[in-house]
């Protein structure tokens, strides 16, 4: 056999190419490098993706090793520690049956159902001195390939693990992965039905932290198995945790619920039910005060003012879209003279309806709508949230109907009009442009010219931003603009959407 058939080569960042035996991985490529690199090293990059340091590498691919200084190897610690908290819960409640654990903003949490035990802080505690524990033991943490589907899902069941069970048949013809546990004599001590990636070893774990418990639904259904969710995070030093937990202690000085109670300025009742708003005398005058200037910046730039039903025939959900794409969103229908009926979840197809109303002209257009609308919108309770996440808000909403070659210069309006907001109560943001979902409405040659236009307008105005891939509505490429509060976390704002239903611009 020749040299070249045995040898790959391999792309680096800084664009070199080095050339490795086949079957080689990203710890012997690390350990081409330097024996630093090596003992540093946690993971790999495989062409843009996320991958195990052990990872066999092909010919062609472009490879970055990954260090806790990369951005990108945060994933691989969390998602290693939450492998870690779920087999401390294991080894200290033997009954606790696991569900899924991934990664979140800050941390990670693991669903479990433990019978006849509820988890409280001193529980957490223990878990903690547990898994300190499992992390000083070393153990590795080793991909391994599931032969035997069948032969799996019979020791899951044996087990008890039904939540893995179901994964598996769920996924079995995608080729199913475990992660297993190993001790230093290689004996395997825990396992979990994952995808990875994961660190190499317990090692590099350093910081970490248990947060709280809440509740939760197997699938996120409330007719399915109550378990019990618990929330951490973690960080490749102890300084960075320390920093993140007293974020933590600050933001819940600032916690508006609290601030709620003691300024008397709204309220939530059990009598009427979860995430709807009273707003008290005191924040209507602030809402009145913030509306009026809401009103007058949109007169300035030749808004008209609009106001539609809080219910529509479903009839117009079904013509929208919304209700074949945004059903588990929505309320469910009331009966009214024999019609099915909806509370409203978006403006969007009221505005349609006004403009619909009368044989338009392209001489009329622009035409820009706006409306402070109350909408209804179906959240689960476990992600309600005082004002922040709630069942019905008021949306301050506007729809512009144009000509394509109107659009930069209505988005460049709308950015104009958000700046103008923002900066006038204090905020700093950032914008992303949310691209085509895999499930949309349209032709993808509209989709580009949308996308194009809301790129453009912010390219015009030297705009920073980033690529949210796929992060689009069903309808619409959107640009999404983030606020960020007194302590540095980030918060959905304003939207811009070329919707793709009126050939319009909605914000």
């Amino acid at each position: 056999m020749s040299t070249v058939e045995t040898q790959i080569q391999v792309q680096l960042p800084d664009g070199s190419k080095k050339s490795m035996e086949r079957g080689a991985t990203g710890a012997d490529l690390a350990k081409s490098i330097s024996e630093g690199l090596y003992r540093k090293s946690v993971g790999t990059l495989i062409n843009g993706e996320l991958k195990d340091l052990f990872t066999p590498l092909n010919d062609g691919d472009q490879v970055k090793i990954l260090t806790p200084d990369d951005k990108e190897s945060i994933e691989l610690l969390r998602h290693s520690t939450a492998h870690v908290m779920a087999e401390a819960v294991q080894s200290l409640f033997p009954k606790a049956r696991i569900a899924i654990g991934p990664t979140i903003q800050d941390g990670f949490y693991y669903d479990f159902e433990i019978p006849d035990h509820t988890l409280s802080p001193e529980d957490l505690e223990g878990i903690e001195n547990k898994m300190k524990e499992i992390v000083k033991e070393n153990q590795r943490i080793v991909r391994f390939n599931i032969p035997d589907v069948e032969k799996q899902l019979d020791e899951f069941k044996k087990q008890g693990e039904k939540f893995k069970a179901e994964l598996l048949n769920e996924h079995r013809n995608e080729n199913p992965t475990l992660y297993l546990m190993q001790d230093k004599e290689g004996k395997v001590v825990w396992n979990d039905l994952c995808r990875g990636p994961h660190l190499p070893s317990t090692s590099h774990i350093k910081a970490f932290k248990l947060l709280k418990v809440s509740g939760a639904y197997w699938r996120a259904d409330e007719n399915k198995e109550k378990l019990q969710r618990i929330y951490a995070t973690a960080w490749w030093s102890k300084k960075d945790l320390d920093d993140y937990l007293l974020r933590l202690e600050e933001a819940e000085k600032r916690d508006h619920r609290k601030l709620a109670k003691q300024l008397d300025l709204f309220s939530v009742h059990e009598e009427v039910g979860p995430g709807l708003i009273f707003w008290h005398p005191n924040l209507a005058t602030v809402r009145d005060t913030i509306e009026e200037f809401w009103r007058q910046e949109h007169r300035r730039r030749g808004y008209q003012f609009v106001y539609t039903p809080h219910i529509a025939n479903e009839q117009l959900y079904k013509i929208s879209g919304h209700l074949e794409n945004y059903a588990e969103n929505m309320y469910s229908p009331m009966d009214i003279d024999g019609e099915n009926y909806r509370c409203k979840p978006m403006n969007c197809p009221g505005h349609i309806m006004i403009y619909k109303s009368k044989l338009r002209s392209y001489r009329d257009l622009p035409l820009r709508y706006a409306e402070l609308g109350t909408v209804y919108r179906y959240e689960r309770s476990g992600v309600l949230h005082g004002m922040l996440r709630v069942r019905g808000f008021t949306q301050d909403d506007s729809h512009i109907f144009c000509t394509p070659s109107q659009l930069e210069s209505e988005i460049n309006g709308i950015l104009d009009l958000i700046d103008k907001l923002m900066t006038t109560f204090g905020y700093t943001y950032k914008a992303y442009l949310s691209t085509r979902p895999e499930k949309y409405l349209g032709t993808d040659e509209e989709w580009e010219m949308a996308t194009n236009g809301l790129e453009n307008a912010m390219k015009n105005r030297g705009m920073d931003y980033e690529i949210d891939e796929g992060g689009g509505v069903f309808y619409a490429p959107k640009i999404d603009v983030k606020l960020f509060d007194a302590i540095g976390r980030e918060w959905q704002g304003p939207t811009v959407q070329v919707d793709l239903n009126f050939r319009g611009v909605s914000t």
